[in-house]
């Protein structure tokens, strides 16, 4: 691991070739490592261990990056040279903002050695049982188990330096039949809290229950949601509108309804990097501490995320929430998002939500959705893994894949319980942290059966 004052050393050999010129340091150094299996085996174990420096430099009102995985001393000149070209060639932006200025940043632990430091044997016996339970029952496995840490610093020749470093894990497997599959998955900044054989006997459940599934109709459906669907509701209203860009833009689920009721009252979302129940992180790749932000408030939208640029815009303070550069551009191209995302438990749980219902549906998963219209949110997709007819309380039967086009802010608004329990959930985009429960909506629209 890279270690705080390592990162400082190194950021300010960067910064004192910059000369005059104001410029920005985001330094990430990461250890991970990955077990895939497929077919009930494993088939590929490897380890990474990369430091990348993301340097950004200002000329007047001009802006220019660049980057580099190399720290000897001719790639920082060749990195800065890069940059200040970039800027040099770049147009002007009249509302550039200048670099932050140092602040006091929040201690947060989250940094566990046997999970930085965990070994492939570990991985590789736990992985082996999973794949021995679902071989017992006939089924195929396949899956990955990884575990790590990152050490990231912002510095910036205002004199600024922020460092943190954070552990992570995460299992997820999916398990097939000739005609069903489940799937499930938990994360973790601690593996020791990862159960990969309760993960493992989750997802073969699903898969065997699946088998022989049934067509019915589309239409409306009062639905039980397991996390991983309640993940999907909670990324996709975040991408597209929760963040301060998309409310400037005029293309937020948030425009004109600021104050307003627009979900259950049983609803409270929320973005708290300094909450080690997610994946912490007390600063944003700016350098400005991360802020609570209440976003959902009893079904009332109170507020999206900012970062510094967008906050000026808007003619408030920076809530924390400037994008990392190492994300993908289309990603990036939102604008501020919230990282590290909760949504308030209830007073109920699964089985309970199943045995007040008397026809619905038990989704445990969707898959491919995509934005239809922006303001709404209103999403189009289909299930996966696992879809079942409830009946007079009680699961009757496994059901086809089924298709939905559905606003995500009217499912809310239809929220009859919320579970008690929540799973933190890793987004494949890197530690962006979702800590969600089960829900049951009394109305969700399903427009046709996939094929």
């Amino acid at each position: 691991m890279l270690e705080r004052e390592q990162a400082k050393e190194l950021s300010q050999q960067v910064l004192s070739r910059c000369g005059n010129d104001a410029a920005e340091l985001v330094l990430t150094y990461k250890e991970h490592a990955l077990t895939r299996f497929a077919n009930n085996g494993i088939h590929q174990n490897v380890s990474e261990q990369n430091l990348t420096l993301y340097l950004r430099l200002l000329l007047g009102k001009r802006q220019g990056t660049a980057s580099t995985n190399r720290s000897d001393p001719d790639a920082l000149d060749d990195l800065i040279a890069r940059a200040r070209t970039n800027a040099a060639a770049s147009p002007e932006e009249p509302g550039l903002l200048g670099l932050a200025d140092p602040a006091d940043y929040v201690g947060i632990e989250s940094f566990d050695h046997p999970t930085a430091l965990n070994e492939p044997d570990y991985r590789a016996e736990r992985v082996g049982i999973v794949c021995q339970l679902a071989r017992e029952k006939g089924f195929n496995a396949s899956g990955a188990f990884s575990t790590g840490s990152t050490a990231t610093s912002v510095a910036n020749s205002n004199d600024l330096f922020a460092y943190h470093s954070i552990s992570e894990a995460d299992f997820q497997t999916t398990v097939m039949t000739d005609d069903s599959s489940g799937r499930a998955q938990a994360s973790s900044w601690k593996v020791a809290d990862l159960d990969a054989e309760a993960i493992g006997r989750e997802a073969i459940q699903k898969a065997d229950r699946g088998q022989e599934p049934r067509e019915v109709e589309p239409g409306n459906y009062t639905v039980i949601l397991d996390p991983y669907v309640t993940e999907d509701l909670l990324d996709m209203l975040n991408l597209y509108g929760m963040g301060g860009q998309t409310v400037l833009d005029g293309r937020s689920w948030m425009n004109d309804r600021l104050g307003d009721q627009v979900m259950s009252s049983q609803v409270s979302i929320w973005d708290d990097g300094l909450d080690s129940a997610g994946f912490p992180m007390p600063f944003d790749a700016g350098g400005t501490p991360k802020q609570k932000v209440e976003i959902i408030t009893e079904g009332v939208a109170k507020s999206p995320v900012y970062d510094h640029p967008t906050a000026h815009k808007a003619g408030t303070i920076s809530t924390g929430h400037a994008l990392p550069p190492y994300l993908p551009a289309f990603v990036r191209s939102i604008g501020p998002l919230g990282f590290n995302l909760f949504m308030a438990p209830g007073e109920t749980n699964l089985e309970e939500m199943i045995k007040s219902t008397q026809k619905g549906l038990y989704i445990t998963r969707f898959w491919y959705t995509r934005l239809v219209h922006p303001r709404d949110c209103i999403v189009t997709g289909m299930t996966r893994d696992g879809v079942f007819m409830v009946e007079n309380g009680e699961i009757a039967y496994p059901v086809k894949n089924l298709r939905f086009t559905q606003s995500y802010l009217d499912a809310l608004a239809n929220v009859e319980s919320v579970g008690r329990e929540t799973r933190l959930l890793k987004s494949e985009y890197g530690s962006f942290g979702k800590c969600v429960p089960a829900l049951k909506l009394h109305a969700f629209n399903f427009t046709g059966v996939t094929v």
